[in-house]
C-alpha cells in the first residue's frame, strides 16, 4: 500500500483537532467524511477539503475507496460502526476511550484478531516524542528500576446537564474523557496492577464529577492518580526510580519537552517538540503498521487497551457508575 486513504466517522470537535495533522503524515490522506447528518458531513469536507462526504456511518464504511478510518464519536458510539468497519475489512483508529465498557473493547479485539484488522486506541500520549524520550531514558537505565508514577488531570468544568461530560447516555464523567490518560501512562511504565483503589464522587446526572486511584502491585510498586471536571490540577505526570525520576511537565498528555532528574545530578531538560498539533504521530504509527502489513502497534497493543479499560470501568462501577454502549 503505497498511500492510505483515510476517512472520518464523525465530524465533531475532536476530528476538527486531528484532520489538520494529517499533512504531516507521510502516505496518508483523508478522503471522505460520515456523519448521521449530511449537512454536517458536508460542510466538514468543504471545509477540509475532502472529496466525499456521506450522511451516514455506512455509506462512508462501504466505500472502497477508503482504507482506514478514524473513528471520533462518543465512548458509547464507538463500537458499532469499528465492529462495521472491521467486518468490511478497514483498519480502525479509535479515539480513546476505546469504548464505554470492557465487553464492548473485547468485542472489537475479538473482531479485529479474528478478520486480521488493524485496529488500535487513539491514545495519542504514547507517541509524542517526549514520551519516546521517556521510554528510551527507562530503557537505557537512566533512573534505575521504575517504583512508583504519579499522573493528575483536571479541569474546572462547570455542571451542564446538557454537556457531553455530564451526560450518562454519551459516556459522561472524569474516568472516560480523562482519566484514561492517566491510567494509560500508568499502565504504560508499570503494567497492569494487582488491586485498584478508588475514592470519587458523582454529579447530579450520575457520572463521575472526580476521582483518585491507587493501583497497586505485589512488588510493592503503585501509582497514585487523579482526575477531575470539578477543578483543575497541573495535569503533570512524574515517573520515579531507584535512581532518579522522570517529570513530564503539564500537559502531560502532549508534552514539548520532559525533566531528567538523576541521582546527585543536575536536572536535564529534554526538548522534544511534536509535529503539527500532537496527534500527527499516532496518525504515522497507524500508516506505518498498514504499510508494512502488521494488524497492532507495539506502542498502543490491544492487550494494553483492554487492561486500561477494565481498570477504568472497574474505578467507575465501585463508584456506583455503569457506562453502556449505543443499541445503533
Amino acid at each position: 500500500m503505497d498511500e492510505i486513504r483515510w476517512g472520518i466517522v464523525g465530524p465533531g470537535r475532536i476530528a476538527e483537532s486531528v484532520i489538520g495533522d494529517f499533512r504531516h503524515v507521510p502516505a496518508a490522506r483523508p478522503v471522505a467524511v460520515g456523519s448521521r447528518s449530511k449537512e454536517r458531513a458536508q460542510a466538514f469536507a468543504d471545509k477540509h477539503r475532502l472529496e466525499r462526504a456521506y450522511g451516514s456511518y455506512d455509506e462512508l464504511i462501504n466505500d472502497d475507496d477508503v482504507d482506514a478510518l478514524y473513528i471520533a464519536t462518543p465512548h458509547p458510539q464507538h463500537l458499532h460502526p469499528a465492529l462495521a468497519a472491521i467486518k468490511a475489512g478497514k483498519a480502525v483508529l479509535i479515539e480513546k476511550t476505546f469504548t464505554a465498557t470492557v465487553a464492548g473493547a473485547e468485542e472489537i479485539i475479538r473482531a479485529a484478531r479474528d478478520h486480521q484488522v488493524f485496529a488500535m486506541e487513539a491514545m495519542w500520549t504514547r507517541f509524542q516524542p517526549a514520551i519516546v524520550a521517556v521510554r528510551e531514558l527507562i530503557a537505557d537505565g537512566a533512573i534505575g528500576e521504575v517504583r512508583q508514577v504519579y499522573a493528575d488531570l483536571g479541569v474546572d468544568r462547570p455542571f451542564d446537564p446538557q454537556d457531553r461530560l455530564f451526560n450518562p447516555d454519551l459516556g459522561g464523567g472524569a474516568m472516560l474523557d480523562l482519566g484514561v490518560y492517566v491510567v494509560s501512562f500508568a499502565q504504560h511504565f508499570l503494567g497492569n496492577p494487582d488491586r485498584v483503589e478508588v475514592s470519587g464522587s458523582l454529579t447530579p446526572t450520575g457520572v463521575d464529577a472526580e476521582a483518585g486511584l491507587l493501583l497497586g502491585y505485589e512488588d510493592g510498586r503503585a501509582a497514585t492518580l487523579l482526575m477531575s471536571l470539578r477543578n483543575p490540577t497541573p495535569g503533570m505526570a512524574r515517573i520515579h526510580g531507584t535512581e532518579g525520576w522522570i517529570e513530564v511537565p503539564p500537559r502531560f498528555h502532549h508534552p514539548h519537552h520532559i525533566l531528567l532528574q538523576r541521582t546527585g545530578g543536575e536536572p536535564e531538560v529534554i526538548r522534544r517538540p511534536p509535529s503539527g498539533t500532537g496527534y500527527s504521530h499516532q496518525l504515522i504509527e497507524v500508516t506505518e503498521c498498514l504499510v508494512d502489513g502488521r494488524t497492532e502497534s507495539e506502542i498502543m497493543p490491544l492487550d494494553d487497551t483492554l487492561a486500561v479499560q477494565r481498570i477504568l470501568n472497574g474505578a467507575c462501577e465501585s463508584l456506583g457508575v455503569y457506562h453502556y454502549e449505543a443499541s445503533t
